[in-house]
Order: C-alpha cells, then sequence, then structure tokens
C-alpha cells in the first residue's frame, strides 16, 4: 500500500500516478473523503475520552447520581464511536487497497504492451531453413519424444494443465539446479517457502487488490490461499522485522509449485503447457536499501541474463510501460525469450522493483546508521519458469531428426547431450 501521508499531501502527484497506470484517479478522492471522516471520527472519540477521564475523576471524589448516568451515557456513546471508528477504518483501507503502486517519473507512459520498449536484443537465431527443416512447435516436438502429456492431464484435472515426462523431468530439475549455482555463488540464499498464506498477509503484499484476487485459489475452510509465485511467501519471511542495514541487501533465491486461475485469458495458450494452472519455478528476492533498489534491479536483470546466455538462447530485454506494469510495480522490466516453432518472441521473466508498497503492508523495516527505522525496499525477479523455460528449449535445439539437444549448460546434469 501507499503511504496515507504521503497521499494527502501529493494529490496531485498520486492522480497523475494512477492515470498512467490506467486507473481512475477519483479514487484518490474517494480516499480522502474517507480518511477525513476517519480522522473527524477519532477525534470525536478521543475528546468523549477526555471527557469521560475528567468524570472518573468526579465520580472518585464523590459519587451521585446525575453523575453515575452521565458517566453510563459517555460509556454507551464511547462503545458506538469505537464500532464507527472501525468500520470507518475498515472502508478506508478498502479504498487504499485499490490505489496501485506509482510508476518511477522515467518509467515510459503507455496504455498497453504495444507500447513497451525493446532495450536489446541477445543472441543469434537459428536459420532453420538454411539447415533445411522447419521448426515445429514445442508440444508436437514434446508429444512425439513422449515428454510432454497435457491430454491425459486434461482427463485427470481439466483443461490448463500438463504432465512433464522421463527427459523433461530430468530438464526441470536440471533448471533448477543451475540456477541455484549460479545464484548462490552471488550471495543468495536459497529458500523453499510455503504455497499457501493467509489473506491478511497476501493483502499485505499487495497481491488481492483490484482484478488480482480473480487470478487466487482459496480454500474457504482454511482461509488460505495458494500462491501465484514463490515472491508471495518470501516477501513476508521478515514480516514486522527490522533488518540492520549492514545486512543488506537480503537475497534469497527459491523454489516452488505456483498456482493461477489464469483469469481473463479465455482463449490464449490454452494448449499445451505455457499457460497452466499449476507450475515451478525458481524465484529471487531481494531486500535493499531504497537507496540501492534502482542498483539492485539491474542486478537482478543482470543475474537472469546470465541465465538465459547460459542456455543459449536467443531472448530480448523488455522495459514495460506504465499501462502493462504489475500492479505493486514502480519499475517493470521483462524477457522474452525467441520460440522459432511459435516464431515469435514470449515472455518469461518478469523483473520488478516494488520500492516500499509491499513493506508497509508487511512492517518490514531497516535500521538507518543514525538508529532510525525505515521501510525497505522489495524486489523480485522470476530465475526460472521451469515450463516456459522448457518450450523454449525444445524449440530452439530440436534437430531434423526430431530430438532436442541439451544445452551444455545443462548436460552434466542430465548425463547426456540429445534427448531422443
Amino acid at each position: 500500500m501507499l503511504d496515507i501521508q504521503y497521499i494527502r499531501e501529493n494529490v496531485e502527484k498520486v492522480k497523475k500516478g494512477m492515470e498512467k497506470k490506467r486507473q481512475d484517479p477519483k479514487l484518490v478522492d474517494k480516499f480522502l473523503h474517507a480518511d477525513e471522516e476517519l480522522r473527524a471520527k477519532i477525534l470525536a472519540f478521543e475528546t468523549l475520552k477526555a471527557e469521560q477521564n475528567a468524570l472518573s475523576k468526579q465520580l472518585s471524589a464523590g459519587r451521585s447520581e446525575d453523575l453515575v448516568n452521565k458517566a453510563q451515557v459517555m460509556k454507551k456513546r464511547l462503545s458506538e464511536l469505537e464500532t464507527e471508528r472501525e468500520e470507518l477504518e475498515k472502508k478506508r483501507s478498502d479504498i487504499l487497497s485499490r490505489i496501485p503502486n506509482l510508476p518511477f517519473e522515467d518509467v515510459i507512459i503507455g496504455k498497453d504492451e504495444t507500447e513497451n520498449k525493446v532495450l536489446r536484443e541477445v543472441g543469434e537465431k537459428r536459420n532453420f531453413e538454411k539447415e533445411g527443416f522447419k521448426p515445429l512447435d514445442y508440444l508436437e516436438l514434446g508429444e512425439k519424444l513422449e515428454i510432454i502429456n497435457v491430454k491425459k492431464a486434461a482427463e485427470v484435472s481439466g483443461s490448463r494443465f500438463g504432465y512433464l515426462l522421463k527427459d523433461a523431468v530430468l530438464l526441470e530439475f536440471a533448471l533448477v539446479k543451475l540456477a541455484m549455482d549460479v545464484l548462490l555463488e552471488r550471495s543468495f540464499t536459497p529458500a523453499v517457502p510455503p504455497v499457501m498464506i493467509k489473506p491478511d498477509v497476501y493483502e499485505g503484499m499487495g497481491r488481492l487488490a483490484a482484478d488480482q484476487k480473480d487470478e487466487r485459489y482459496y480454500f474457504e475452510k482454511d482461509d488460505l490461499y495458494l500462491v501465484g509465485s514463490s515472491e508471495h511467501t518470501m516477501g513476508p519471511i521478515h514480516m514486522n522485522e527490522v533488518l540492520e542495514i549492514e545486512t543488506l541487501p537480503r537475497r534469497y533465491v527459491a523454489f516452488s509449485t505456483c498456482f493461477r486461475r489464469e483469469a481473463g485469458t479465455y482463449g490464449k495458450d490454452t494448449k499445451g503447457i505455457l499457460r497452466v494452472h499449476q507450475f515451478d519455478k525458481v524465484e529471487m528476492f531481494a531486500f535493499s536499501n531504497p537507496e540501492k533498489s534502482e542498483e539492485e534491479h539491474k542486478f537482478l536483470l543482470d543475474c537472469q541474463e546470465t541465465l538465459w546466455k547460459k542456455l543459449e538462447i536467443p531472448y530480448r530485454v523488455i522495459e514495460l510501460c506504465t499501462g502493462d506494469m504489475g500492479w505493486t510495480d514502480a519499475r517493470q522490466f521483462d524477457i522474452e525469450a525467441w520460440m522459432p516453432g511459435q516464431g515469435t518472441y514470449r515472455e518469461t521473466n518478469s523483473c520488478s522493483n516494488t520500492t516500499d508498497f509491499q513493506s508497509r503492508g508487511t512492517n518490514i523495516k531497516y535500521k538507518t546508521k543514525d538508529g532510525k527505522k525505515e521501510l525497505v525496499h522489495m524486489l523480485n525477479a522470476t530465475a526460472f519458469a521451469i515450463g516456459r523455460t522448457i518450450i523454449a528449449i525444445i524449440e530452439n535445439n530440436q534437430q531434423k531428426d526430431g530430438t532436442i539437444k541439451v544445452p551444455k549448460a545443462l548436460q552434466a546434469y542430465l548425463g547426456k547431450e540429445f534427448i531422443s
């Protein structure tokens, strides 16, 4: 969530930031109105409480029927004011949760993904025509090699599920091991986080706001959500803590299964394993000194590019415009891998600086050198979204005879050069 005092003091700036993210700026006016109502109610409560304290002193000096009756009336009214205050507090909180993080001033202003900026393209695309064959889609290859089975998964679990089998499974764990090996050398701490999260913590992470709630799987009986990313439970790992500045940045690399409804994607990528309800992911997460969070953001992006270069798969780095950025993000980059079987780039990684938007909701601070307690900045970045990375490996490394060449960086993990 945004800082309430910041909204009060920077109304037009907040409205402008919301417009950049294609959100209704009138929500700021609704928030301010609810804020004024709440503050007035708090003042009324405190004023009456002071009168009650004064009356208590009078009662101590000598009781009378009038004073006792007045005390009872005050007590009842204070109870009513407390209930009214709680209702207004909830109203203000609900509105606040509908205000996204504001983009940095220099972020590209745009309406959607069509206005994102390609920062660079890396790697050379294979000339399949010169090699004498047309590249196939990963699903066709995967089914022929019996390493992907979505038909049986549909029978068992429904649409948007898939079985990884045989060497595809070995590829998954090779990717996990590669990510861990590379990132542990860069001072990351490995983690396997919970895949369920309490609603209040999820709200604190800003991941139930707006239409994000439609993406989540919720278990009413247990009052728990399934996470949509390792980020969602890695962020709160230091909830309600104060970190020492000397320990920053703190970096984690987490592996977990993730769950998404894929709401709003009806008709998109319904076949295969590119857009599924359940997938595994290796995620980077960092807690940073605010003054160094932009530097940390670039570091995380560099880690992503290092991993993709090791796979020797062509990719491009995208800077997202305001209209395509995530709800919690102040700046976001994506990596898109080249998919020759589909003849296009597809998004495989995101890399985001959420500033103090999530740390405010989870109460994560650090102690400055002069002893003050300030909110940390929190950042997240995909190391490998396993399914999409396997797709990129299959399509970019397919051979004329239908086999798949294993990237050199993964061969030692798999113990083979080709999947056949």
